[in-house]
């Protein structure tokens, strides 16, 4: 039987484990051994000594995450309990945590492996395709690179398309022209270059055409150099429109192409040109795969859960359609 006490010295436990200390909260129970007490700056502890060291592991990875994040969330509580080797590597002091720093000079950081993979790997290849889930930040990222390229001077362009795939909706009842019809589709783009561009200057550059957003129809023909170009949502690009964007690439050129295969929206699933092409291009020098998954999910944690859910839905079809069939007579 061991007795301990931690003072969280300059820290708010208030801001460290959220509100109602829920993440205090997540955090004792992994250590059913021992009765855990927080009060103000001091948390208390009391019970099997074995494991009361494994609980201070774990209380100064919480402090070390809000330090280096100036955050701690659901998902990080998450990895520090159960995938204490990936918390570890993403606490690894690394200059480039922080790709730039956005408006109001918020850092823009990784905040998973395979974010950290994607930033790796873009110093090395000219190419990259971003795969995985829903909500791993897989654009976001690749957004930060470009606009740090660009504002570095490495570019003089960032051109961002998607396929005009409607998701389940008509974009045709939308009203007004062509531009007003694809702008909301296109919202998820315009939201993240806000974060990492003051809205005047995006504004101007958006003028001038020193940042474009368009579908990637609008695409074809054009010799894209000196630009980052970046690809969303290319899962519901078929083999064809894959290939005529891949062969736009010009001199000084960088490419990242982001996708979710689980979520294709066209209307045969295997037009999808994008597994595809992740087979034939995924060995090519100078072309790199980084393949995200649900531990890199960073939105709400019921994110990671509804795609668990999904995976296991999509794995056993069949059973599904048994018990629909069943339920018919």
């Amino acid at each position: 039987m061991t007795e301990k006490s931690y003072l969280l010295n300059e820290l708010d436990p208030a801001l460290l484990f959220g509100t109602g200390a829920h993440l205090f909260s997540k955090l004792a129970q992994a250590f059913p051994r021992l009765k855990c007490v927080g009060r103000g700056n001091e948390i208390k502890i009391s019970g099997d000594e074995a494991e009361a060291a494994r609980f201070e592991e774990k209380l100064q990875l919480c402090t070390a995450f809000y330090q280096k994040y100036n955050t701690l969330t659901e998902e990080d509580m998450t990895r520090i309990l159960e995938h204490e080797d990936e918390a570890l590597q993403l606490l690894q002091s690394n200059p480039d945590d922080v790709i730039l720093y956005g408006c109001n000079g918020k850092p823009v950081s990784t905040r998973t492996v395979n974010q950290r993979r994607l930033v790796d790997e873009f110093s090395r290849n000219d190419m990259l395709f971003a795969v995985g889930p829903a909500g791993t930040g897989k654009t976001y990222t690749a957004i930060a690179l470009a606009v740090r390229e660009f504002k570095n001077k490495n570019v003089k362009r960032i051109i961002l398309t998607r396929p005009a795939v409607e998701a389940g909706e008509k974009l045709g009842f939308l009203p007004g022209d062509v531009k007003d019809k694809l702008d909301p589709y296109l919202q998820p783009l315009y939201d993240a270059l806000y974060d990492m561009i003051p809205f005047r200057k995006l504004a101007s550059y958006m003028e001038d055409g020193t940042i474009q957003i368009a579908p990637l129809a609008y695409m074809r023909g054009r010799t894209l150099d000196n630009a980052f170009v970046i690809l969303d949502e290319a899962q519901n690009a078929t083999m064809n429109q894959l290939k005529m964007f891949l062969t736009r690439m010009g001199r000084n050129a960088r490419f990242i192409i982001t996708g979710d295969v689980t979520q294709i929206d066209l209307p045969d699933r295997r037009q999808s040109g994008l597994p595809r092409t992740l087979d034939l291009l995924g060995a090519i020098p100078g072309i790199s795969v980084i393949r995200f998954d649900k531990r890199d999910i960073i939105r709400h944690r019921l994110v990671k859960y509804i795609v668990e859910a999904y995976e296991q839905a999509a794995a056993q079809p069949d059973a599904d359609q048994d018990k629909a069939s069943s339920k018919s007579f």
